[in-house]
């Protein structure tokens, strides 16, 4: 089994890792992905100086301007200093490439790593961020490099040009999102831009629950990850804690456990007892795995959901429902409109 939504590094690096964890156990450990094996090392970002959760506050110097230079911003890896504003700038991740764009930062970004597909003005390379080359990286003569995890011994190979990294992990929630938005922003020189990208964000997921209603625990949902085996999330998770914004029920809680760090391999069995209301595809496009609604009802016992009777299975835009960056808003968007006419 591969997971392909691993193999784009598009999946939220703590869903691969815990999806590793959980075929490790299950025998199928040799099977796994370059995001699920490298996001397990990741968290730990074993080789930094210090660490810090994604969700912890972040912090700059000075802190009243983030235009001015140097400036400290504590991220992952720890404390980690920018002498001036970066003219070239590296992306190793998905995520920070959009967060980079979003504040302004675009001009500055010379590379950014193969599975950084949007914007589509992104300047794409063969580098990965699971597997960094730090000559390759260094060949772009970058002020500044961003990443999702410290892998191949990243921070310290380019810390040893002189080159610094901010290493920007998965988050727990919605704060975390915000905040690495801020600290890429004060790191690039465009604090305010990024300030009112938060803003907005904010602003639109607010409008967009308080239309559609921030309590339905009447309504069922299962969101799939990957089909066969079925790896879904459960409310602990941060596409967990996206979708509870209105308060509907989550099939797979009660598959969640410590070993499987919230992210559960559900039977077929499983999930047609649960018989889901709503289900969310995050596996739909074509490179991962090409779900569909209609393949949904085809499968074998699924004709007999309500969220397959009530034409209630939607799939998602991958990207988005895999990344936290800028377009959460585009995601919750999303969820509102399956609750909307769930509620009918």
């Amino acid at each position: 089994m591969t997971n392909p939504l691993a193999l784009r590094h598009i999946a939220l690096p703590v869903v691969t890792a815990a999806v590793t964890a959980a075929v490790a156990a299950t025998a199928l450990a040799g099977c796994g992905s370059a995001a699920s094996t490298s996001a397990s090392t990741s968290a730990s970002t074993a080789s930094s100086p210090a660490t810090s959760t994604a969700s912890s506050p972040a912090t700059s110097a000075p802190a009243a301007a983030g235009s001015q230079f140097p400036v400290t911003v504590t991220a992952s890896n720890g404390s980690v200093t920018i002498k001036a504003k970066p003219a070239r700038i590296v992306s190793l991740a998905p995520t920070a490439t959009e967060d980079l764009y979003a504040v302004g930062a675009g001009p500055q970004v010379v590379a950014v790593d193969q599975d950084s597909d949007y914007p589509a003005t992104a300047p794409v390379t063969k580098l990965s961020g699971l597997t960094p080359n730090i000559e390759a990286i260094a060949k772009y003569n970058p002020a500044l490099v961003v990443a999702s995890q410290n892998t191949g011994g990243l921070v310290s190979g380019l810390g040893k040009l002189g080159i610094p990294v901010l290493i920007e992990p998965a988050v727990a929630n919605l704060n975390g999102a915000y905040q690495q938005i801020d600290q890429i922003g004060q790191a690039t020189g465009h604090l305010a831009q990024a300030q009112r990208t938060v803003a907005s964000m904010k602003t639109q997921i607010a409008a967009t629950v308080k239309q559609a209603g921030s309590s339905h625990p009447d309504l069922t949902y299962y969101w799939e990850l990957t089909a066969n085996p079925y790896y879904s999330v459960t409310s602990s998770t941060f596409i967990g804690q996206i979708v509870g914004l209105f308060g509907l029920k989550n099939i797979a809680d009660a598959a969640g456990n410590a070993t499987n760090g919230g992210y559960p391999e559900l039977s077929e069995e499983y999930i047609i007892k649960a018989g889901p209301q709503i289900i969310f595809l995050a596996d739909n496009q074509a490179a991962d795995g090409g779900q569909t609604p209609a393949l949904v009802a085809k499968r074998p016992g699924w004709s007999v959901l309500p969220a397959v009777k009530d034409h209630e299975v939607i799939g998602l835009n991958d990207d988005i429902a895999s990344r936290w960056g800028p377009r959460l808003p585009q995601l919750v968007a999303e969820i509102a409109q399956a609750v909307e006419q769930a509620s009918k």
